[in-house]
């Protein structure tokens, strides 16, 4: 049996191998986003006008000829305008790459994005073994880089939006009520917590030992540590009963989603809620077929997904499961009323209760 090869449509060929180049592009630009934020280099262009190598160089005291090459190619990816042998940083793109109090930043998914394609030669034996690759066994910039990702986003939307759109949370939390914070990392959610309601308390619990460190030092430096509690575990050693349990971006991490769930639920308080943050996405493949899906895709390959497949069960949700397979694992665990409250580009939040 003999078989014809398929036509090749030439225009369409060297469309996909300039789309490839552009990828190449995409992944060094990454690592020059990182070094010119742990250099220092955006900070120092921010609002200084026009730069030369030699200028940036001496106010971050670094190399000039590094310098440049590294300043030439964020001017070839888009990050920096250049004329002559200056080089500007606009004011958009300095919001972006420097002001963690806007959810415009992303540098920090820069951070993250680069420590998860460090594991990849981890991930070539993963794919052929099946075994997991824990949260834990990743570059140290990988926790970093996820916090100062969502943080932003958190910080704008939160207390703000989040909270008031629970049906009579935020009511409960101004009074004085015990506040869960699981899958905690860093803390910026519970220190936006304990800050923005100070008559409640907040317990945030992470099974990284490091990020648990790293929580309470950011507790202590924001003067809530008297009203937080970190402490190492996973969602089913979360001690005691609570008016408000969150899930910021990790439940479907979990080895055992449903699992977890049923166990928070019987730390809730009879009229409690459960609260869940997760990466947006549709219910279909289809429907995530879109830049926010493609990076959500990458990290759920490198970072979601062996995650849970490292720990008992290994559900896999990935970071793609959509708002009807969340709702099956949530009302599947016990909860009777489970409801989207607020969407934002790059997250759903979801509210159930008992």
């Amino acid at each position: 049996m003999t078989t014809t090869a398929p036509a090749v449509d030439e225009q369409r060929l060297m469309e996909f191998v300039f789309k490839a180049v552009g990828d190449f592009g995409s992944l060094l630009t990454c690592s020059m986003v990182v070094i010119g934020d742990k250099l220092g280099l955006y900070r120092a262009l921010a609002g200084a006008g026009p730069l030369t190598a030699a200028e940036l160089a001496d106010r971050t005291g670094t190399t000039e000829r590094y310098v440049y090459e590294w300043l030439c190619a964020q001017a070839a990816a888009g990050y920096l305008t250049v004329d002559g042998n200056r080089f500007t940083l606009p004011a958009e793109q300095a919001i972006a790459l420097t002001d963690e109090s806007s959810p415009a930043c992303v540098v920090g998914g820069f951070e993250l994005m680069l420590a998860a394609v460090r594991s990849t030669d981890r991930l070539v034996e993963a794919f052929r073994s099946g075994e997991g690759v824990g949260w834990h066994e990743h570059h140290a910039d990988l926790f970093e880089g996820c916090e100062r990702f969502f943080r932003p986003g958190y910080a704008a939307n939160l207390v703000s939006t989040w909270i008031p759109a629970l049906d009579g949370v935020e009511a409960r939390l101004k009074a004085g009520a015990r506040i869960a914070d699981v899958g905690c990392g860093y803390g910026a959610s519970s220190v936006l917590l304990a800050q923005a309601f100070p008559q409640s308390t907040v317990t945030g619990i992470d099974y990284h030992a490091g990020s648990i460190e790293a929580a309470q030092q950011r507790a202590a430096e924001a003067a809530v540590g008297s009203r937080t509690k970190f402490t190492v575990g996973r969602a089913t050693d979360l001690p005691g009963t609570y008016d408000l349990i969150c899930l910021f971006d990790c439940l479907h991490d979990m080895g055992d989603p449903a699992g977890a769930c049923a166990y928070l639920l019987e730390h809730l308080t009879p009229d409690g809620t459960l609260l869940i943050v997760e990466p947006f996405a549709g219910d279909s493949v289809a429907d995530n077929l879109n830049p926010v899906g493609q990076v959500y895709y990458g990290a759920s390959t490198l970072l979601c997904t062996p995650n849970s497949l490292s720990q008992e069960v290994g559900t896999a949700l990935g970071a793609q499961a959509g708002e009807a397979r969340l709702r099956e694992v949530v009302t599947g665990a016990g909860f009777t009323r489970f409801r989207r409250v607020a969407e934002t580009p790059f997250n759903i939040v979801l509210e159930a209760r008992p």
